[in-house]
């Protein structure tokens, strides 16, 4: 289920963490968002702008790095309703090339910091 109610309920909160280039907005399912999320279970949507991420691999790259934080971290965490949107760029001069290694391990490095213990948030 993604809906636009859904994004727009959870982005009207203010960001539970932030980093250098996310923020993670959300939180668990509650009267407010019980509706629009129904059921137990995790949530997790992404928001990657062009304005930060111009190219497509880039953008595959972030979306796949964040469902697989996301998806490792679910068994340690409540149920929770979360937005991940990508705040600022990657130095295109740290990293030139639009998938590379080094990308891929800065990205997974921040993305594990800003959801790790999320429930004591």
């Amino acid at each position: 289920m993604r809906e636009r109610s859904q994004f727009d309920a959870l982005l009207r909160r203010a960001p539970l963490r932030k980093s250098a280039h996310f923020a993670l907005h959300g939180g668990a399912p509650d009267a407010t968002l019980g509706e629009l999320f129904p059921g137990p279970g995790h949530w997790v949507g992404i928001v990657l702008p062009k304005r930060w991420a111009r190219r497509a691999v880039t953008r595959n790259l972030l979306r796949r790095q964040i469902y697989s934080v996301a998806h490792a971290l679910a068994p340690s965490q409540p149920p929770l309703a979360l937005v991940v949107r990508l705040r600022s760029a990657f130095a295109p001069g740290q990293f030139p090339s639009a998938a590379s290694v080094a990308l891929r391990r800065c990205v997974r490095a921040e993305l594990q910091q800003l959801l790790q213990g999320l429930h004591r948030a």
